[in-house]
């Protein structure tokens, strides 16, 4: 089976995405609110077999990133934009430009492999975090496709991560 792309047929974030995304507009939410966004993203991608076919995210190359919690111990799921290079799947830790990193990313340090779902494959993966060159051209390229990251890092003081996921045979 051909592995699922959909950056292929996604095209940059529309403005309503962007405005959403940005440093400010994000930063409305509250956590339960986030939540239940997060939520309704899984259950869309699940409901259709990895695509998001109506709402916000309509159109945007989305997975689905499960780890474990690094305290807890329970699994946690997380739908994040991504982009390709090659075999790896690429995620950038951002939370909005959040001066923390998000829960996921900490999970993912303390426990690498993890489980990605994309379009309608899932499978385990090794998550490993870019350095110095490596990480700076993998964040422009992520950055040419999710325009809002690069505007989070403007807004905070920590370097955000980037995430290589690579499947495990």
């Amino acid at each position: 089976m051909a592995e699922y792309d959909s950056t292929k047929e996604a095209t940059r974030l529309n403005q309503e995405q962007i405005d959403l995304f940005s440093s400010t507009a994000g930063k409305r939410f509250s956590r339960e609110e986030w939540e239940a966004l997060n939520q309704e993203q899984i259950d869309l991608f699940r409901a259709n077999h990895g695509m998001i076919v109506e709402g916000l995210f309509q159109g945007t190359p989305i997975l689905l990133l499960t780890t474990i919690g690094a305290r807890s111990g329970k699994t946690r799921v997380n739908p994040l934009g991504y982009t390709r290079e090659g075999d790896r799947y690429i995620v950038a830790a951002s939370k909005l430009g959040a001066p923390e990193y998000p829960a996921w990313y900490h999970n993912l340090v303390a426990n690498p492999v993890v489980t990605v779902e994309v379009g309608p494959e899932r499978f385990q993966a090794r998550a490993s975090v870019a350095q110095g060159s490596e990480r700076d051209r993998l964040f422009d390229a992520h950055t040419t496709f999710w325009p809002n990251i690069a505007e989070y890092q403007r807004h905070t003081t920590r370097v955000i991560p980037v995430v290589i996921l690579d499947r495990v045979c």
